[in-house]
């Protein structure tokens, strides 16, 4: 098991890469090319409109900090809250809890990104040369 070990850096730069594109892709149209559209689907999902902002911001800029592995577990921490709100407040009342299909995305993004809270951003990050031994 000492082979499988020596992948955790590894393993943690693709989880954090993987997590952030994802999060990029879906941050940039929020903020950039689908703002009107965003804006107004916010209030039809029981949010204020300038949500989608926040939600914007935090999955475009969140997700770049993924990538880098720069302030790896608050960035984390925030985009798993976002997705378990999405998940309760959105998915959840389209279809009830049985109805994973309506939230296995959201749910699948929020875990990573929470097991990216509990173990932090690996030794392949800008926090683990930034913060030495306390990424």
């Amino acid at each position: 098991m000492q082979v499988l070990e020596k992948l955790k850096p590894l393993a943690l730069l693709l989880l954090r890469l993987g997590l952030g594109l994802i999060f990029v892709y879906h941050g940039y149209p929020k903020l950039f090319t689908h703002m009107h559209e965003t804006v107004q689907a916010f209030p039809r999902m029981g949010f204020p409109a300038y949500f989608a902002y926040i939600a914007g911001i935090f999955e475009f800029f969140g997700g770049w900090l993924l990538v880098l592995g720069l302030f790896t577990r608050i960035a984390a921490l925030l985009l798993a809250g976002e997705m378990a709100i999405a998940i309760v407040r959105v998915h959840i009342p389209q279809g009830g809890l049985m109805a994973v299909s309506n939230y296995q995305f959201p749910l699948a993004m929020a875990v990573g990104a929470f097991a990216l809270v509990a173990v932090g951003a690996g030794a392949i990050s800008l926090d683990r040369a930034i913060f030495k031994n306390k990424a």
